[in-house]
């Protein structure tokens, strides 16, 4: 515990030292050659087919047909139609250049019930695809999980506040890792559980829908089954990743878990208070789950404030859990300034008064953070994301670091025509900003960044947001037949990059 208290409380001296290397201009390292550039998508947001070939139904299949729940009623039934359309999708994946695609598999497609017998038809599905993306020369980076349950273990055991879930994905796991583990080697073993647990059993503003509000949620408490889903998710991660490296040893590949953060600032950063909170900010939601795998145990802070809510790790729990990475998966979008709340009040009890903290887009002269995007939680910060990829770098003892998704949705693309929504500038100024920030923290900051996957390849379901937000370098046209995807400035300005990167990259080696 002291360890980690005083790991953490030097992040903030080391980043002063990164960025004074910064201004005197020292260059420590370059891109590899052989550095993963890619894309990335997910299975509930593109595939459909939601119940062909054998694919049982999801906790999304069931909370999207609803009421009340998603924009416009919407929901991901055919989605892109990707299942169909898989062979479309490989050639705008190779048509970018990139080394990677990141993907997920669909746990209800291969384990219709969430657990044995195994559905060959989806087998042979992810295989053909994965196929393809080998023979285009592009790695596959396969997530386990993106937040798509099986429904029956949600109505039979109770999803993933119950422990009982960790065999099952273990066993899930199995299959995945013995059918594709001779080809796949990177996996990922959640997406971001920081936000389906969160806002699955915390706010009910995702699927499964559960919250202490009896107005949102008929069922749930915030205060407890956040910290429960969190506990077992990485319990389940530990099962995985040792079954991973024992069973599997011999496919020589990387596993790791892809987190999300939002990054910070401290509002006044003379103030203690504010520069405490910030401490905080990046604690309950990164350090809450990375903890764990790099250390063994929750941050110090966390078990503080949350107290007997926030379950414990048995010592052997702890020695499973301690070093399950080979990598960092890192999600990040956007940022916030952070002090604490203008009131010790806080209702109902949960993650979000446990932290005691208040993220503001403004500074204390009421300045923007930055340009909002057509979400109304993502504001254009680029150098968060250096930030962001030092505070990594600095609190878990420089691990490789893989960026697992970047990117962002236009301001009324939604709304445009067809010819106005592809000359997307304002992504391609993310890009460039966002991606500039990058090759500064490997090249200037020395942090071990060994891949970028952009989010997203095309356009997809948003969640909670149905089809009203477009992320995608390729524009789908939902109103079409055969749901057209069209190439966005952005995907060519990326495609460009890319090949400037890599030419780079291949020069320096060569010196």
């Amino acid at each position: 515990k002291t360890h980690e208290k005083k790991n953490m409380k030097g992040v903030s001296a080391t980043l002063i030292v990164l960025l004074a290397i910064v201004v005197v201009g020292v260059v420590s390292r370059e891109l590899s050659k052989n550095f993963l550039w890619g894309t990335a998508t997910a299975a509930y947001q593109i595939e459909g087919a939601y119940d062909r070939d054998g694919k049982g139904l999801n906790i999304w299949d069931v909370w999207t047909h609803e009421p009340g729940h998603i924009y416009n009623f919407e929901n991901g039934d055919v989605a892109d139609n990707s299942y169909d359309l898989w062979q479309v999708d490989l050639e705008l994946i190779k048509s970018l250049g990139v080394t990677s695609h990141r993907f997920s598999i669909a746990w209800s497609r291969i384990l219709p019930n969430g657990r044995l017998p195994v559905n060959q038809k989806a087998v042979d599905h992810y295989n053909k695809f994965i196929d393809g993306l080998i023979k285009a020369n592009v790695t596959p980076l396969v997530t386990l999980y993106h937040w798509d349950l099986p429904v029956s273990l949600q109505w039979n055991i109770g999803g993933w506040v119950s422990k009982d879930i960790v065999s099952y994905y273990k066993t899930y796991a199995d299959v995945i890792f013995s059918n594709f583990g001779d080809r796949v080697k990177h996996f990922i073993t959640f997406n971001e559980p920081l936000e389906f647990c969160n806002q699955g059993y915390g706010t009910g503003g995702q699927a499964p829908g559960r919250c202490t509000d009896r107005t949102v949620c008929p069922f749930g408490d915030s205060a407890t089954e956040p910290y429960l889903c969190a506990h077992h998710v990485l319990l389940s991660h530990a099962a995985a990743v040792n079954l991973y490296r024992t069973t599997y040893k011999h496919q020589n590949g990387s596993i790791g878990i892809t987190l999300d953060c939002t990054y910070g600032y401290p509002l006044n950063s003379n103030s203690p208070v504010d520069r405490e909170a910030w401490d905080r900010f990046l604690e309950f939601q990164l350090a809450w789950f990375a903890d764990p795998i790099f250390f063994g145990d929750y941050p110090k802070t966390m078990r503080d404030r949350v107290g007997k809510r926030l379950p414990t790790f048995t010592a052997e729990e702890k020695e499973q859990l301690k070093g399950t990475w080979d990598f960092f998966g890192l999600n990040h979008y956007t940022s916030r300034f952070v002090t604490i709340p203008t009131t010790t009040k806080c209702e109902p009890a949960g993650w979000g008064c446990d932290s005691y903290t208040n993220g503001t887009v403004y500074d204390m002269q009421g300045r923007l953070i930055g340009p909002m995007a057509a979400s109304n939680w993502l504001y254009v910060v680029p150098p968060g994301i250096r930030g962001m990829l030092n505070y990594v770098h600095a609190r878990y003892g420089h691990p490789p670091i893989i960026v697992t998704e970047n990117g962002v949705d236009v301001p009324g693309e939604n709304s445009m025509t067809i010819d106005q929504a592809t000359n997307d500038t304002f992504r391609v100024d993310y890009l460039k900003a966002y991606l500039g920030e990058v090759l500064k923290a490997v090249k200037e900051d020395n942090i071990n960044v060994i891949g970028y996957h952009l989010w997203s390849l095309m356009d997809n379901f948003e969640w909670a947001n149905g089809y009203e937000f477009r992320f995608g370098v390729h524009y789908v046209d939902y109103k079409s037949h055969d749901f057209k995807r069209y190439t966005n400035l952005s995907a060519k300005w990326y495609k460009e990059f890319i090949a400037t990167q890599r030419r780079q990259a291949m020069l320096a080696d060569n010196e």
